[in-house]
């Protein structure tokens, strides 16, 4: 298992899976280990997957100073991997939480990104974190499916605030389908998370939308921004938005898919990423071949 240094000392741990060009990976959860992200459907099939563990979560070691597990504070860890892998610009995805950190690496570092590519990421960083509403008309999109009437009451809830809803039931509003894979990728989630992190990431200090979206404004590196047609958060429309705000940005709403889509459908999922990534060509030097 390879190691890096953070900045801070902190050492930091990521995991590589397949072959070919890199491409790193920052995980959601937030503060999830890397594990649940798999080959991202196959993906590693194609690319080399560069899997980081954050501070304190996977194998990655705890910082002395839990203040770091802010958003903005682990930029600089981002940006370490990239120095560590001797890349003199990567190729990026981020799933989930993980574009708040993909996005705010981007603004501070923009000549160090060659693509960009947002799976299913809430742009709350960017000023538009998700509503209610959003969540309940994505969910009203299952009505059909026969769990919907036991599952809605614990969404409701949770939504109001409450602390301890069924997550067994609510967790399907977040699959496209509810199968044995999307149950033991739920099974998982409590081993794999660090919650007193995962508190701390969404800090609202780390985060100053209107600079952020001006910094972003002239990011030169494409991005895609990809949805899933059920997910709750972020909606396809909340997606293009946050496109909207970036100047070389494409959507992609994948069907039938919720917050997991290489899950849901991995052929979909792998082919749109490797069709955006292989777009590469004709942009110039892109990230150099790990050995």
């Amino acid at each position: 298992m390879p190691t890096f240094t953070a900045p801070d000392g902190t050492e930091l741990a990521y995991h590589l899976r397949g072959e070919g060009d890199p491409l790193v990976v920052l995980p959601g959860g937030p503060m999830r280990a890397s594990r649940y992200l798999g080959d991202l459907g196959g993906l590693a099939a194609h690319r080399r997957l560069v899997l980081l563990d954050l501070r304190g979560t996977g194998d990655s070691a705890a910082p002395a100073d839990p203040a770091t597990y802010r958003c903005d504070r682990q930029v600089e860890d981002v940006e370490a991997l990239r120095v560590h892998l001797g890349l003199e610009r990567m190729d990026v995805l981020a799933h989930s939480a993980g574009g708040s950190l993909a996005l705010l690496h981007a603004a501070r570092h923009p000549d160090r990104v060659a693509r960009l590519v947002l799976v299913t990421v809430i742009p709350r960083a960017l000023g538009r974190p998700p509503t209610a509403e959003e969540r309940l008309a994505a969910a009203r999109l299952r009505a059909h499916e026969p769990w919907f009437a036991t599952a809605l009451p614990e969404l409701e809830a949770w939504l109001a605030g409450e602390d301890d809803p069924d997550w067994n039931r609510l967790a399907r509003f977040f699959h496209g389908r509810w199968d044995d894979t999307a149950r033991a990728h739920e099974a998982a989630a409590e081993e794999e998370s660090n919650d007193e992190a995962a508190g701390l990431f969404h800090d609202p200090a780390a985060f100053d939308p209107p600079a952020l979206r001006a910094a972003l404004s002239s990011l030169p590196a494409p991005v895609l921004v990809l949805a899933g047609e059920l997910d709750g958060a972020p909606r396809p429309e909340a997606a293009r938005w946050a496109a909207g705000v970036l100047p070389c940005a494409e959507v992609a709403v994948q069907p039938g898919a919720g917050h997991y889509p290489w899950l849901d459908d991995p052929e979909w999922f792998t082919g749109r990423t490797v069709s955006f990534l292989d777009g590469a060509t004709g942009r110039g030097p892109g990230p150099a071949r790990l050995d």
